[in-house]
């Protein structure tokens, strides 16, 4: 490739890469623009704005309750924590209480799907460093917890489960309850709905096995030990989140620090690690899924009686406000922002604070003085979802 002119401070050598959006590896859309001396990266730029998605210029277009089924489509990983995200701050400005049950049906929902987005991020992360097999058993497990929620909801991906006043359907019955237990303990062989085929081992046997053959795989720690190193200092200053600061050393989780929901009902315990680098934050999703699963015996042993939606009116007009209000996502600080203007039927304004486009900025400092093959890791260990990014 020739060598690119130089500009004013460079030094002849220095050649500029795209890698991405046609890069496997940039899991999307993302076009990462690497300033490169040889193959050392002395600067990395990552474009984003490659879906034009708008969805928030479209809230001010549909009705409150018709906004839902868009937040499906940002982080669609994980859309039950989206939905949550979006109703709990219109129900945060109409003064609305949402019936017990609901809530505790919301928490096994968000906690179920926090579980089946590790479990993407897992596989493909393994993947990314050349593990093949862990993404196959990842994909496996997570068929289990798609197949669950076609039974709770109707959708595998797109849920639109959460509803302004509560949640759109009671849990199926006891055998769906039992279904979960049996895969989050991983008790024998349980069918995945009816007609399904049946998994092996379950929820435990798979982490197991991700311990085995990746904690102490040389390869695995060779690409992931001290490579992409985030320090402290610039995770808060790049108003980073979730795993990624947790993974440098702040046990700063929201479901904690500004506990939503019925959260402060759990107990559970926020993993960190000291070290801020890309095997320290593939531990801390490690751990948070086992967090997770105590949270649903939790849910599921605590959950009560009673009706699965509260009073709210036929047509949703808040009164004249904002109000602000955050989740904790698999990818951190998941925050809405919402203002009514008393009048219509729709948001004068809705704005998101999404954690995927805070953490992405990060890859400027993660990269420099690493190879090109390391800005593999270092993305797939930050755990972006475009549609997080680009709304």
């Amino acid at each position: 490739m020739p060598l690119l002119d130089t500009e004013p401070g460079e030094r002849a050598g220095e050649v500029y890469v795209n890698m991405g959006p046609q890069h496997p590896s940039t899991h999307g859309v993302l076009r990462l623009m690497l300033k490169l001396e040889g193959e050392v990266i002395v600067g990395c730029v990552p474009h984003m704005g490659y879906l034009h998605r708008g969805s928030e210029k479209l809230a001010e277009k549909r009705t409150y309750p018709q906004y839902v089924t868009l937040t499906d489509r940002d982080d669609y990983l994980c859309a039950m924590i989206n939905n949550q995200a979006y109703v709990q701050t219109v129900e945060k400005l109409l003064g609305t209480q949402i019936p017990e049950r609901a809530d505790y049906l919301r928490v096994i929902a968000m906690e179920l799907n926090r579980i089946a987005s590790h479990l993407v991020w897992l596989g493909t992360f393994a993947m990314d460093v050349g593990a093949l097999s862990v993404f196959l058993y990842c994909f496996r497990e997570r068929e289990h917890v798609l197949k669950m929620f076609e039974e709770l909801c109707g959708a595998r991906l797109t849920y639109s489960f959460m509803r302004i006043g509560g949640v759109a359907y009671d849990m199926p019955g006891e055998e769906w309850s039992a279904n979960l237990r049996d895969w989050l303990n991983g008790s024998g062989r349980f069918a995945l709905g009816a007609g399904g085929d049946a998994a092996h081992g379950g929820f435990p046997t798979l982490l197991d096995e991700t311990d085995n053959l990746l904690t102490g795989n040389e390869i695995f720690l060779f690409r992931t030990q001290n490579v992409g190193v985030l320090s402290l200092d610039d995770a808060i200053a790049l108003s980073c989140s979730g795993p990624m600061v947790r993974g440098s050393g702040l046990a700063w989780d929201i479901r904690r620090a500004d506990p939503y929901s019925i959260y402060e009902r759990f107990e559970f315990d926020i993993p960190t690690r000291p070290e801020g680098d890309c095997f320290a934050r593939y531990i801390v999703r490690l751990q948070e899924m086992w967090q997770s699963r105590r949270i649903l015996f939790q849910a599921l042993d605590q959950l009560p009686e009673g009706p699965v939606m509260g009073k709210v009116g036929k047509v949703i007009k808040p009164p004249a406000g904002e109000a602000y209000t955050r989740v904790e996502s698999p990818r951190g600080e998941l925050a809405g922002y919402l203002v009514s203007d008393g009048k219509s039927q729709s948001p004068w304004r809705y704005h998101v604070r999404a954690p995927s486009f805070c953490n992405l900025k990060a890859m400027e400092k993660m990269c420099l003085g690493w190879k090109v093959a390391d800005t593999v890791a270092i993305l797939g260990s930050i755990d972006i979802v475009l549609g997080d990014v680009d709304r």
